[in-house]
């Protein structure tokens, strides 16, 4: 009996997921365990397993898509099983039983790229393949709008509409005239444009002008997440930092005393003591809820990761609660699963307070935009030996700078500035940790 694959939820805050590649075709044989579809939801990757076994029969969505959870994806079956009905069940009436197969996922297919004897894989579509094939058209030199850069049956039928009006131009021509970013519409020929005309308007150009490329690529979904998520916190938290220096001696003296025991970073004292102070001032770890104020009694400290793609903020649960080595050791597991894309859900929600740390890229002053729905961020930065008079003498100290963003609708100036107050004194004063 056929069944409907849908879109997992995959957290408890997940409502929706990108369905970024299609591992299986329509009419590849599935087996239990085996890799269907990968779906990104928050910065996160993760591959979705068959829990049934049979024939692909319909991919209901495409690459790129962005289904809600627990919508149907896909429909498995027996190779011979009528499943006509099912899909005029799901789709009353035309949208689904009218898509093409070709329309489902987009393979990947060799093509040998231009004059170079080098073959290269490039992703298209079986759709647009056969459409350029059918217009003596090298799909290499299409370029692809699909996910990863796959080239879909669109991106085809705009290249034949945009060859309409433009010269008789050969391939290779039209390749060079590419990567050098000239434009053929300035090459005065009658007949047909050919590689060496390209070279030579080159040539005349880079004798009058310099030459300037723009290149566009879509963002990545992991980018669109950080860049919707920017905006919102941009546009909700009427935002204020603040800036404090630090005394870091006895912090730094304390760090080495321990290393033959734990070798922990600035950033794992920084949770600690972070954490610890935000007890004594809840409005700094709460949230806001239309007009509630949510205030807690324990801290979730979100830490931020750069990646390659952007930053991504996992959660130490309950660091209040943990020692100085459970967290330290917590923190490099889930940095280890960022950078290997390994992170669930799970741990990256439920934040109530954020570190970033710049200071190991000799930043020493920045204002961090907040973690919603978080009201605080505190910035990290660079330890500076910096001369202060010291009892009428001037000595070197290790100073370093920290800058608390906060939202203004709950954290007043006043209470920002105790906040800090307190953790200076934390810093300078390692030793209150253990009371």
């Amino acid at each position: 009996m056929a069944k409907i694959v849908v879109m997992p939820k995959l957290g408890l805050t997940m409502t929706e997921g990108t369905l970024v590649t299609w591992n299986k075709v329509q009419g590849d044989e599935l087996k239990v365990g085996e890799i269907l579809f990968e779906v990104s939801t928050d910065k996160l990757t993760n591959e979705v397993e068959a829990s049934d076994e049979g024939i692909v029969r319909k991919l209901l969505v495409n690459e790129g898509d962005i289904v809600e959870c627990l919508k149907p994806v896909a429909i498995i079956g027996s190779a011979d099983e009528d499943i006509s009905s099912l899909l005029k069940n799901l789709s009353s009436g035309s949208e689904l039983e009218g898509q093409s197969d070709t329309k489902g996922p987009e393979k990947e297919v060799q093509v040998a790229k231009g004059d170079e004897r080098k073959e290269e894989r490039i992703k298209v579509s079986p759709a647009a393949k056969k459409l350029a094939l059918e217009n003596n058209i090298d799909v290499t030199l299409v370029e692809g709008t699909g996910p990863q850069g796959r080239i879909t049956i669109g991106d085809v039928e705009k290249y034949i509409e945009n060859s309409k009006n433009k010269a008789k131009v050969s391939p290779m021509a039209n390749k060079v005239a590419k990567e050098l970013n000239i434009d053929l519409s300035k090459i005065e020929k009658n007949g047909r444009v050919m590689k060496e005309d390209v070279l030579s308007l080159c040539k005349c150009n880079k004798a009058s002008e310099d030459n300037y490329v723009e290149k566009r690529v879509q963002m990545s979904q992991m980018r669109k997440v950080i860049a919707s998520r920017m905006h919102e916190s941009w546009v909700t938290s009427p935002t204020v930092t603040f800036d404090i220096k630090v005394d870091m001696t006895n912090l730094k003296r304390f760090k080495d005393a321990i290393k033959d025991v734990c070798k922990i970073t600035y950033t794992d004292l920084f949770v600690k003591i972070v954490s610890k102070v935000l007890l004594q001032f809840p409005l700094v770890n709460s949230s806001i809820n239309g007009t509630e104020l949510i205030t807690r009694n324990y801290v979730n400290m979100g830490v931020a990761v750069a990646l390659d793609e952007g930053l991504v903020v996992p959660v130490v649960k309950y660091a209040n609660e943990k020692g100085l080595k459970e967290i330290s050791t917590e923190i490099k597991d889930l940095a280890k699963k960022a950078k290997r894309n390994e992170l669930i859900p799970e741990n990256i929600t439920g934040g109530t307070f954020t570190i970033t740390n710049l200071g190991m890229y000799g930043i020493e002053y920045f204002s961090p935009i907040i973690n919603q729905p978080e009201v605080a961020i505190l910035g990290v930065n660079k330890i500076t030996d910096t001369p202060v008079v010291q009892n009428g003498v001037i000595v070197i100290k290790p100073l370093m700078n920290l800058s608390l963003t906060a939202d203004h609708r709950a954290v007043d100036g006043s209470v920002a500035a105790q906040f800090l107050s307190k953790l200076k004194e934390y810093i300078e004063k390692p030793e209150l940790m253990m009371l």
